[in-house]
């Protein structure tokens, strides 16, 4: 069994900036648009090294929208980045219309997103931009597990794709854990651990804690299958309805609403494809609030221990369902 070990803890955030600046080194086509929140996004190292291609438009982020889509339509590569709650929910009308409409070569990155944003509190925590993004028309939608695969997403964002892009990052140092070995493709789930007990799909920081949780039932002899679905558009459906046929259950995991994201994704594969038992781990219907960031995942609820317990509910579930069949 691979054992995926921690690297050091670091922000996704700063692999965003990384991919970026790397992309934008071989391509001048390729510009950035900020919000007045260049650095806490790691935008930063781009505006330094081509300030003539980078343009700051202050607190306005659907202008920021408007303007991406003109650099668009002139053969130009954009790239707006700030807080997911802003480039995502607030610019939602401008992102539609102009961007995805047009089926425009915009790259928007989504930063802070999740409760792992913590002490900003509820007004600040992303926890719908999933939902929102995967429903427009053209739109591929990205949620990489930590800082290298965050790198890894965005140059393939700017280089291989040719339309609509949002990718989902964070703020809080986090478990990086992924190399190159592992193999990467935009629309395809990496399986990172093999198992025929139960299957736990998880996108974003969750996918850590997926792991970890799975290491844990290895010691009580649960051997479960650890997916990690980094885009959540197109969603890599032949990986999730394998596991479903090899494991008879699933369990996703994200840091968002469990409304509208991965979960809600995977179901509708599952609905569709091969029907079986299915929990959600996230947040149930809720806000967030300010707080640590590692307490509140604990307090929502998205942590190894709350996987584990999940994966035992659904085990002894199924165990009853045999029971009545007989």
């Amino acid at each position: 069994m691979k054992v995926f070990t921690n690297k050091g803890n670091k922000s996704t955030s700063i692999g965003f900036g990384e991919g970026l600046l790397e992309a934008a080194e071989k391509n001048p086509n390729i510009v950035a648009i900020g919000a007045d929140i260049t650095h806490s996004v790691k935008v930063n190292a781009f505006a330094e090294k081509f300030p003539n291609r980078f343009f700051s438009m202050g607190i306005a982020e659907q202008n920021c929208v408007g303007v991406a889509a003109g650099f668009a339509l002139t053969g130009k590569i954009p790239v707006f980045s700030t807080y997911a709650v802003f480039s995502a929910l607030r610019t939602t009308d401008q992102i539609r219309v102009s961007v995805c409409f047009n089926k425009l070569h915009v790259v928007i990155g989504g930063a802070h997103a999740g409760i792992s944003v913590g002490p900003d509190g509820a007004t600040h925590q992303a926890l719908e931009d999933i939902a929102i993004m995967r429903v427009l028309p053209n739109m591929t939608v990205l949620s990489p597990c930590d800082a290298f695969q965050t790198k890894q997403i965005t140059i393939a964002a700017l280089t291989q794709l040719n339309s609509p892009v949002y990718i989902r990052y964070g703020r809080e140092a986090m478990p990086d854990f992924i190399n190159a070995s592992i193999p990467f493709e935009i629309g395809k789930g990496q399986l990172l651990k093999k198992g025929n007990d139960v299957s736990i799909i998880a996108t974003g920081h969750l996918t850590w804690e997926a792991l970890q949780a799975a290491y844990e039932l290895e010691k009580e002899n649960i051997h479960a299958r650890v997916i990690n679905i980094h885009t959540i558009k197109p969603i890599d459906q032949e990986i999730i309805i394998q596991a479903a046929k090899d494991t008879g259950a699933i369990i996703t995991a994200e840091e968002h609403q469990i409304y509208g994201g991965l979960g809600s994704a995977v179901a509708e594969v599952l609905a569709q494809n091969c029907p079986i038992t299915i929990e959600f781990i996230g947040v149930k219907d809720s806000f967030g609030e300010s707080g640590k960031p590692l307490e509140l995942m604990d307090k929502y609820g998205m942590t190894a221990k709350h996987i584990i317990d999940a994966v035992k509910r659904i085990r002894a579930s199924r165990e009853t369902e045999f029971e009545l069949l007989g």
